[in-house]
């Protein structure tokens, strides 16, 4: 059955990206990533460290700087107040890698609507969502490692234009090294180069070795200048930060090697069809290219296994399976457009329905649900709730309708409508749950009258809302200060009678405040200890 949106791809895709990653940027503060990213920009901007990058004024080689680069440029056209505009790359990069997605999977099947469903598919996999919206890196450096396998395969594939294919692929790759090092080169173009060479062979490469050449040529020169750079001009410190970094892939976070067998639940609300899609002895004879499904299955197979060999294992690291994924749903999808209403048994049926009776239960549900959860919160925000309500609601009746009448490819559009509304329509009432009595912004203290200092580590949230680079100041400083000179001093001490204990009797310490950042009061889970600080004013007497 033909949809009508499908006869405009590109419309879709933008109108839908408008509405999941571009509404409501700013709703939610930085996280601890986000802050690290925002700070390093800020400093770009204002203390011109572009090459030798810093974060309080301190080396920080942790990441390439291409994104950063990218925030800053934006955040000097539209300024750092509005978050928004930071966020704003990470958004346009998701859109991008949307395109690409499209173009790509269009490329290998030659089939507009596959191409479509991989694309939405991508596009409204949990993580992929949550890493579009955020001003983190990982989605650079993924998106344009997509970008380089696009062009890849040309190569590998075509007959004539070597060259053009060859250098966008190095410079993409070299790209994605800028963005984040060789993460998303180990975890999603080695295994896409791995799934190549067992599906395609690697045949009739006689005349391409010369491009091959300029592919590693250019990916190297582009990955390696910066930190050749960092490391001929602050040697001690390259030479420290990259030892640590080192340090954290064997022993940080360390989990067992089986951590991320549940990897496709970070699709969200295509984890039990993405599951589907990886029974290999089940689809191949159902989809309409098998070559291509064997290709994008090994990719993501070997991606996870790839990824598992790592000691150090966390969620968010399986941000680029979430790539070829997409495409590996996307032949289930399609088989069940073209066999859902007359050519499946009852028992492929199964999971289909169970996915969506969940999906339908809570937008039946979440109406009262959300009332009686929110309860008086929802003072404030019953527009969002109302519309939300109405929204979900209407939008699983129709689902419920059209799975009856065995019509998924218009159960597939809805699923999509779902998301678009979760986000555009309610996102806004995640703040309802936010309030904390006790906020307190540390950057009114910026411009005090008095000299400020920091007695020792500030978190980057923190730095981030302080605005400038703070001063720091030792215990010996501190005891060195002149008569009758006072300053205000920063402290992140737990214990009140521990807080600047070393100071003798010849000072007068004076509890002014405590800044606290935190949306959720202490009571709650989401509480962080790290983003409140006691601020004291210290006065020597003699």
């Amino acid at each position: 059955m033909k949809i009508e949106i499908e006869k405009y791809p590109y419309l879709t895709i933008i109108l839908f990206w408008l509405g999941i990653f571009c509404m409501h940027l700013g709703a939610l503060d930085p996280n601890i990533m986000e802050a690290r990213n925002f700070v390093t920009a800020r400093e770009m901007l204002t203390d011109g460290n572009w090459l030798l990058t810093t974060m309080d004024g301190l080396p920080r080689y942790e990441k390439p700087p291409l994104p950063t680069w990218i925030v800053a440029f934006f955040g000097k056209i539209f300024g750092l107040e509005n978050i928004i505009w930071l966020r704003l790359p990470s958004a346009l990069i998701t859109l991008i890698a949307m395109i690409v997605c499209f173009e790509f999977s269009k490329k290998l099947t030659k089939r507009k609507t596959y191409s479509l469903i991989t694309t939405l598919v991508f596009g409204t996999s949990f993580m992929i969502i949550f890493a579009g919206r955020n001003g983190t890196w990982d989605i650079f450096a993924h998106s344009f490692i997509l970008i380089a396998v696009y062009y890849l395969f040309q190569f590998f594939e075509s007959s004539n234009q070597y060259y053009k294919s060859a250098l966008m692929a190095g410079l993409f790759i070299g790209l994605s090294f800028m963005s984040k090092g060789p993460v998303s080169h180990y975890s999603l173009l080695l295994p896409f180069l791995i799934a190549y060479g067992i599906v395609y062979k690697y045949k009739n490469f006689g005349k391409k070795w010369m491009p091959l050449i300029a592919i590693l040529l250019l990916g190297v020169v582009l990955s390696s200048w910066w930190a050749y750079y960092i490391y001929t001009y602050d040697t001690t410190d390259a030479t420290r930060i990259a030892e640590k970094e080192s340090g954290r892939w064997v022993g940080y976070e360390v989990k067992p090697i089986y951590y991320y067998w549940s990897f496709f639940m970070q699709s969200g609300v295509w984890t039990i069809l993405a599951f589907v899609s990886l029974i290999y002895p089940y689809l191949k004879t159902r989809v309409f290219d098998k070559k291509v499904y064997k290709l994008v299955f090994l990719w993501t197979v070997a991606s996870v296994v790839l990824l598992s060999l790592i000691p150090t294992k966390k969620s968010r690291y399986l941000l680029p399976v979430l790539f070829p994924l997409a495409f590996t749903a996307g032949f289930y999808i399609e088989y069940l457009y073209r066999a859902f209403n007359s050519k499946i048994s009852k028992w492929e049926k199964f999971p289909v329905y169970f996915n969506y009776v969940l999906i339908i239960i809570i937008g039946l549900l979440f109406p009262a649900g959300a009332y009686l959860f929110f309860g008086e919160k929802l003072e404030g925000y019953y527009f969002n709730y109302i519309l939300t309500s109405v929204l979900l609601f209407g939008t699983s009746c129709f689902i419920w309708y059209c799975l009856s009448k065995y019509n998924f490819p218009k159960v597939f559009y809805a699923t999509i409508a779902f998301i678009f509304f979760i986000i555009s329509a309610g996102f806004p009432l995640a703040n309802a749950i936010m309030g904390n009595p006790n906020y307190n912004s540390i950057s009114k203290i910026t411009n005090s009258s008095i000299p400020v200092y920091r007695l020792e580590g500030i978190t980057p949230e923190m730095l981030w809302d302080y605005g400038k680079k703070t001063n720091r100041i030792s215990e010996q400083e501190l005891l060195s200060i002149g008569p009758n000179q006072k300053i205000g001093v920063l402290t992140h001490f737990s214990n009140t009678k521990d807080k600047l204990k070393f100071l003798d009797d010849g000072f007068t310490i004076k509890f002014v405040e405590t800044f606290d950042l935190n949306a959720v009061d202490s009571t709650k889970r989401g509480y962080k200890s790290r983003l409140k600080t006691d601020f004291y004013t210290v006065t020597k007497e003699r």
